[in-house]
Formats: structure tokens, C-alpha cells, sequence
């Protein structure tokens, strides 16, 4: 889970999963194009709530640039106090991982 900013807004961070790195081959989830090979310096990134998130499905792919920091704990509100761990919902994993 990776804070970056904004594509749209370099003002504003936004916290997303990564789902795919640079050479991957996603599927995407209503994006322009049905799949993606996300270019040399860049990664697909997703929100939770699919549909309702403001992600690489909706901006692409977004420069490494862009990426600030690694989210690894919800401090607030206190009552969703937690770690969290790097998980990769099995439905969303790259189609083609390129070699290196």
C-alpha cells in the first residue's frame, strides 16, 4: 500500500494498493483500455472499493515519480487502529509479469 500523489491534483496524496509494476500486464476495471502493459517507470494502482475509487482505472498508469511513501499502519480513527499488510487480491493480480 503506497502513498503517492495525485496524478490529477500534485497537491493532494492518495493512498492506493499497487497491483501491477512496470512490464505487468493488467486487466483493468473500466478503463479506456480492456488491458494494460503498464510502461518503463510506472505502476497500476488501485483503491479497496472497486468502482468507487479514484485509481489507475480511472488516471492509468502513474509515473514512480508521483510515488512519496509506504502506508503501514490506519492510526486514525482510533477505533480502526491497525497494521497493514501487503495483500494482492487474487482477482487483481498482473496477467503477464515481464522477465527481468
Amino acid at each position: 500500500i503506497s502513498c503517492l500523489r495525485s496524478p490529477r491534483n500534485p497537491e493532494q496524496k492518495i493512498i492506493k494498493r499497487v497491483i501491477a509494476l512496470e512490464g505487468d500486464i493488467i486487466k483493468t476495471i473500466g478503463y479506456k483500455k480492456k488491458y494494460v502493459k503498464v510502461p518503463h517507470g510506472h505502476i497500476w494502482v488501485e483503491g479497496d472499493h472497486h468502482g468507487h475509487s479514484f485509481d489507475s482505472n480511472a488516471f492509468g498508469p502513474v509515473s514512480l515519480g508521483l510515488l512519496h511513501a509506504r502506508a503501514t499502519h490506519i492510526l486514525w480513527p482510533p477505533q480502526r487502529w491497525q497494521k497493514l499488510e501487503p495483500m494482492l487480491p487474487p482477482e487483481r493480480k498482473p496477467l503477464r509479469r515481464e522477465q527481468e
